[in-house]
């Protein structure tokens, strides 16, 4: 996805009442934001009466505005005691509010204690989709960023009410278009609705023409009519479907996760919030022995001049990173820090810097100078760097450990799965001697997340030896307290190439107070003992990311041996990116299918999904690939942009195998 810096909107008050000098309109009726809402969008499309018995309810709005039809849908979700499970409503907007204007705009709401919920969850204004949780989960607003033409084809969703919102259509005709309505068809559930304020001739046509049964009904306050409307289900269905790669089985009940690594227990963390029953099953004899079994990693973004898929997925996925763990961190459940990081740019010319950062909202990421960054970590850096406000580092096992914990998640330690077998009952799994492990009943799902061997579970059924794995080999380097007293004690994470983390006293009775470093990484190396080399490499990092003149060899060659460490491997891929959605048949089978060249049309292995392949990124991409995972599977509201599925879904490289002409 084509992504924009994004322009905050600009608003005026008039006698109260928020106008848009850009587009010459008010953002409500002078008769009450909640009012109008409660009369056009939820009565104009059956609500409350709709969503009641339904497990999940899924609103599309096309404009935010000040987020006050949220607001009252929210509330008075809240107040039906018959209401849906879930509420999710996904809404677009191109120029939000800063976060002092949405204060202002509901300074006297009808529903305060929800509006502050509102502005404390309020994100960065950052190009993307970025997904808000209220009232434990039930609740999800997916607030996607950017223009509506550009969103509506990469939304993957089925609404079942669409609240048309914006400007009035002769104030700003593109929120309107006939092929923008248009497109609204393909993201439409069966019984879908629609309303909106405006009576307009040209809006009635495009909603026709897009396959809505439309009506004229009276308006709200002032305006003598408004237009609703129902998706005509046939219509539509003989138009649009879901492609063969993006087909979920929402009926799905019981899910199996093979491994228990920081990648299996988000995929089961993620599932069983679906309400799906997840057993774990675990080769090792704790959870996150492997290599999620550091003491300490980092979480953070990036900031890329073209912010292609990689730098759009890594943002994505921090700004989720900031939002689940920040709350764990602030509790002590998960220890670590959420107070931000500090990535080096100091080969980066800080005219280039300015502009990047004139470009990107400060509660993302702001550049620092030397001299800034240095006084924001407490000692000596290296030259400038960028802060990401919500990076920080946590222990990867306990976050491990406390998403297991997740009611509806069964954990099997020291159980070994050697194959997955399909039937039409399901999947089972055996150990080596063909034995079923986990008792009788097969699964609906299975997730593969297994980084060491998933390849071999995998294969059986697809072509996972062929796609571009990289797994490499890592060594970090502890230095307990006494070892590393003199040296550069950061407050907040240093990182660029390698990295730096200052440990607290409380993280391990031991080390608790020393120094992290690290990490190297050698491809294709089996060797499993500390090398002595690599802790040199390691205890080199301190003096390139503090701009030290350097550690003296004597003093270098006596921290190595005082040293500890762990060695570790990553899975990866070639093209840096996690592999999570729904397993690609094989290729060989594929014969005469069209379209094999977009991932999303690539028929799969009913039920066998994967989950891996998170490399260096681990901590930092777990929680938004949980969340992807989850709706692959259960058909919810994807939380990133479809293009952003396709760049990391394990269909890519049966893509790019027709698109080079490889059989």
């Amino acid at each position: 996805m084509k992504t924009q810096p994004i322009v905050p909107a600009r608003i005026e008050w008039c006698d109260g009442v928020p106008f848009a000098p850009d587009f010459g309109d008010v953002y409500h009726a002078r008769a009450g934001a909640f009012a109008q809402a409660q009369q056009v969008f939820l009565a104009g499309n059956g609500l409350p009466g709709r969503w009641r018995g339904r497990e999940r309810f899924v609103v599309l709005e096309t404009g935010f505005g000040l987020g006050n039809n949220f607001l009252a849908t929210w509330s008075a979700w809240r107040d039906d005691p018959a209401r849906s499970g879930q509420l999710v409503f996904v809404s677009i907007e191109k120029h939000p509010p800063t976060a002092d204007d949405l204060v202002r705009a509901h300074a006297q709401s009808p529903a305060p204690a929800l509006a502050a919920s509102l502005v404390s969850a309020w994100p960065p204004a950052t190009p993307g989709l970025h997904g808000l949780e209220f009232d434990g989960g039930r609740v999800r607003l997916l607030l996607a960023l950017g223009d509506v033409a550009a969103w509506l084809p990469e939304l993957q969703l089925q609404a079942d009410a669409v609240y048309l919102d914006g400007f009035a259509p002769a104030r700003n005709a593109p929120m309107w278009d006939t092929h923008l309505l248009r497109g609204l068809a393909r993201l439409a559930a069966p019984g879908c609705t629609a309303a909106t304020w405006s009576a307009a001739r040209s809006v009635r046509d495009g909603l026709s023409a897009a396959g809505f049964r439309v009506q004229r009904v009276p308006g709200f306050a002032d305006k003598r009519d408004m237009t609703v409307a129902e998706v005509d289900a046939q219509a539509v269905a003989r138009r649009h479907g879901a492609p063969a790669g993006r087909r979920p089985q929402p009926a799905a009940r019981r899910a199996l996760v093979v491994g228990a690594g920081l990648a299996g227990a988000a995929a089961a963390h993620a599932l069983a919030r679906e309400g799906l029953e997840v057993t774990v099953m675990e080769a090792g004899a704790h959870p996150a022995e492997a290599g999620s079994g550091n003491l300490a990693g980092l979480f953070h973004g990036v900031v890329h001049a073209d912010d292609g898929a990689h730098a759009q997925w890594l943002r994505a996925a921090a700004l989720r990173a900031t939002q689940v763990y920040g709350p764990l961190l602030a509790g002590g459940t998960v220890p670590g820090q959420a107070t931000g990081l500090l990535r080096g740019a100091a080969d980066t010319p800080w005219d280039t810097l300015s502009r990047l950062g004139s470009q990107v909202p400060a509660g993302y990421a702001r550049p620092l100078s030397r001299d800034e960054a240095s006084a924001m970590a407490g000692c000596p850096v290296a030259g400038a760097a960028w802060c990401f406000t919500g990076g920080g580092w946590l222990q990867p096992g306990a976050l491990a450990r406390h998403w297991l914990a997740t009611p509806g998640v069964r954990c099997l330690t020291d159980t070994s799965v050697a194959a997955l077998r399909r039937s039409e009952a399901g999947w089972r799994a055996v150990d080596a001697h063909g034995s079923p492990l986990g008792g009788a009943a097969p699964w609906d799902v299975v997730v593969v997340c297994a980084a060491a061997g998933a390849v071999d579970l995998l294969a059986p059924h697809s072509d996972a030896a062929q796609w571009p794995w990289r797994r490499t080999r890592g060594q970090v380097t502890l230095l307990p307290p006494a070892a590393a007293a003199g040296l550069p004690r950061p407050r907040l994470p240093l990182a660029s190439g390698g990295y730096l983390i200052a440990l607290p006293e409380t993280l391990h009775p031991r080390l608790g107070g020393g120094l992290l470093c690290g990490a190297t990484s050698q491809a294709g190396d089996d060797g499993a003992a500390l090398r002595r080399e690599d802790h040199l490499a390691n205890l080199a990092q301190i003096a390139r990311l503090t701009g030290a003149q350097g550690v003296p060899p004597d003093r270098l060659a006596e921290l190595a041996v005082q040293a500890e460490g762990r060695v570790g491997w990553r899975l990866g891929t070639d093209d840096r990116l996690p592999v999570v959605g729904p397993v690609p048949q094989p290729l060989a089978g594929l014969a005469g299918q069209p379209r094999l060249d977009q991932p999303r049309h690539v028929p799969r292995v009913p039920g066998l999904y994967v989950m891996t392949g998170l490399g260096s990124r681990g901590i930092t991409w777990a929680a938004l690939a949980g969340d992807v995972l989850a709706a692959c599977v259960r058909g919810s509201p994807l939380p990133v942009a479809g293009s952003l599925l396709d760049a990391v879904d394990p269909a890519r490289f049966v893509s790019r195998a027709m698109r080079q002409g490889r059989p």
